[in-house]
């Protein structure tokens, strides 16, 4: 089979209008009658008139008495008037009808019964606590316009007008085809050169969410005749069809001939990073699209083609996107030949917004969970210098944004449960963790771009952990170190220990992974090398580096290193083996007046707490300080 090379990209937002212009006649929203009771969320296709006035007659709005309001004028505090049933009034309680001679009603609260009647201390205006005939809406009035998205409000409000049905435009429904040969249902245990499939599940929210009606189809091999009947059959009955992988360059790629012998292909390949091989087609007078299968190019290239498409089938108008500016954390490199997405963690710092850039793999589908919005850098630039303000565009509300906690520095496990202890507390705080090694977070909260940071910096001339760090890069300000948390550094290696590994001697004979640079593991790695007489050279794999311990034993575990440095709780969790290299202390580093932050309160109340203490526990290899010891520096 011959390669499926494009030579050039087209422009996201060129590529998205030579589309819509080229199927504007096919997808048109569609109208349909349904009841109102299942309307919520729908568009109206045509504007709704009320069937009948509300309310129908004139009723009573409180309960109490009904009375001639001309037989009350009279009455007050220093000459009550007594009124007598059946002549001056009738008891009526809330919506009862007030008919003529009754022109207004007492509520219960202001009436003082007697043997002969009620007697009342104040006058009643004519139409006193009367809901009016039409007083809500008249019949023939307008309730809603065309175009208009059904809340829960406007249901209450068309029944009770008597609109018991409504016009609104039909959901589109889109068939879902995954592809490949290596691809196998979630609830298969993979094997070597398998991997299990969840883009169209992500697909099927998406299209739920944006209006559509999804239709996932069984996973289809990497057969052209196979490919081909099924996107026949998905065109048969569907309005719109997704084909999710061989939309790229392999020998295997079969998608865009197949659409270009049934159909017409109007676009291959986006200037958009990730998500460039994305099609645009049409066959049967209906919208194809070839979807890459790496998760992050995939969600892009939804977000930025199907969505619109469910909006004009569906009349949904297109979700504003919430945009801030932000400084950047880090360097951001980027080409001029596509517009790129770079997932980020954003915190309010310092009354500004941060942000701090995540994986930028378009398989790294985690970095799209934590991630609070996207730095997106245009085709034209060539990327932002860190400390740059950048235009971010939030998943997430500002409010959230303004209630983070946001933690740059040292990777651990327990980031995690404090992470999630915190979503359980009732205040909404959230903590954005972003791991870039001890060094790295201690110049972020240099920059003010952080407001706490991990760090388990080891100073090789006194032993002491993290203070002359402290002191030699925050000159004369008011710091703090919070002492909680112990743990054992060691070398992590494959279970049983197959290669007899017991200490740092053993790194010149076997295949190491290593920490990145300014991470306090590979410091201690360094000062534990040093102490061995071992160069660094000798070390198979020192160049080798991981951001997270969890990365670290992931290499081991996998086969593709024999051993790295690590902490035991990462070990423990993958069912590794571990050689205690020695017990380090895991600090916390953050200015003074940031104690004060109800984010950092929060935290520090954590930190004491008995849950936090238990899940240590479980996870191993820790102690705790109690009392958590607050250290001015």
């Amino acid at each position: 089979m011959q390669r499926n090379l494009y030579l050039t990209t087209t422009p996201v937002e060129e590529a998205g209008k030579i589309y819509f212009e080229a199927l504007r006649e096919d997808i048109r929203p569609r109208p349909e009658i349904i009841r109102v009771t299942d309307a919520l969320g729908r568009i109206t296709a045509e504007a709704v008139y009320a069937k009948y006035s509300s309310p129908l007659y004139n009723s009573a709005a409180m309960d109490g008495i009904a009375v001639v309001s001309s037989r009350t004028d009279w009455a007050s505090e220093a000459s009550p008037v007594l009124l007598r049933p059946g002549r001056d009034y009738i008891t009526v309680d809330t919506g009862d009808p007030v008919r003529k001679p009754y022109d207004a009603v007492i509520m219960a609260e202001d009436l003082q019964e007697t043997p002969d009647g009620m007697l009342i201390r104040a006058s009643a205006p004519a139409w006193q606590h009367v809901r009016p005939i039409g007083e809500d809406m008249i019949s023939g009035e307008m309730i809603l316009t065309r175009n208009h998205q059904i809340r829960p409000i406007d249901i209450g409000v068309l029944l009770s007008g008597g609109v018991t049905e409504i016009s609104v435009f039909r959901h589109p429904r889109v068939g879902i085809i995954p592809t490949g040969t290596e691809i196998i249902e979630p609830d298969k245990e993979p094997g070597e050169g398998e991997i299990i499939e969840s883009n169209s599940r992500m697909f099927e929210a998406m299209i739920r969410e944006n209006g559509g009606i999804p239709k996932r189809y069984d996973i289809v091999r990497d057969d052209r005749d196979a490919i081909k009947e099924s996107v026949k059959k998905a065109l048969e009955e569907n309005d719109i069809v997704i084909v999710n992988a061989g939309s790229s360059a392999g020998t295997e790629d079969y998608t865009v001939h197949i659409l270009r012998e049934i159909g017409e292909v109007f676009i291959h390949g986006v200037a958009m990073k990730p998500g460039k091989p994305v099609i645009l087609a049409r066959a049967g007078r209906k919208p194809v699209v070839g979807i890459p299968g790496y998760p992050v190019s995939a969600y892009l290239a939804m977000i930025n083609f199907v969505c619109p498409l469910l909006g004009a089938y569906s009349g949904r108008k297109p979700s504003t996107d919430r945009i801030i500016q932000a400084v950047l954390t880090r360097r951001l490199v980027s080409s001029l030949k596509h517009r790129e997405y770079v997932r980020v963690r954003v915190g309010r710092v310092g009354g500004r917004y941060v942000c701090a850039p995540l994986a930028r793999g378009a398989g790294a589908a985690m970095s799209m969970v934590r991630a609070d919005g996207f730095c997106i850098i245009p085709q034209e630039k060539e990327g932002y210098e860190a400390g740059e303000t950048v235009s971010v565009s939030l998943f997430r509300t500002e409010e959230e944004m303004d209630k983070t906690l946001v933690c740059i520095g040292s990777h651990d496990l327990l980031l995690d449960i404090i992470s999630d202890l915190m979503a359980g507390e009732p205040e909404g705080i959230r903590l954005s963790s972003t791991h870039i090694g001890s060094l790295g977070g201690l110049m972020a909260l240099c920059r003010n771009e952080a407001h706490i940071t991990p760090s388990h910096l080891l100073d090789e001339k006194t032993g002491i952990y993290n203070e002359s760090y402290i002191r030699s890069m925050f000159p004369g300000e008011k710091m703090v170190l919070v002492k909680a948390v112990k743990r054992i550094q060691g070398l992590i290696v494959a279970a049983d220990n197959p290669l007899g590994i017991t200490g740092i001697e053993d790194l010149t004979r076997v295949r190491f992974v290593n920490r990145q640079r300014g991470a306090g593991t590979r410091v201690l790695l360094d000062y534990k090398l040093s102490q061995a007489g071992i160069p660094k050279e000798k070390v198979d794999g020192y160049d080798a580096e991981a951001t997270t311990h969890m990365a670290v034993a992931a290499q081991v575990a996998s086969g593709e290193a024999d051993c790295g440095m690590g902490v035991y709780s990462a070990a423990h969790a993958m069912g590794l083996g571990f050689i205690p290299v020695g017990e380090e202390e895991y600090d916390f580093v953050l200015r003074r007046s940031s104690l004060d932050m109800p984010e950092v309160q929060c935290f520090l109340r954590l930190l004491e707490s008995g849950d936090f203490r238990r899940k240590l526990e479980e996870l191993g290899g820790y102690s705790l300080n109690s009392p958590v010891e607050i250290r001015n520096i």
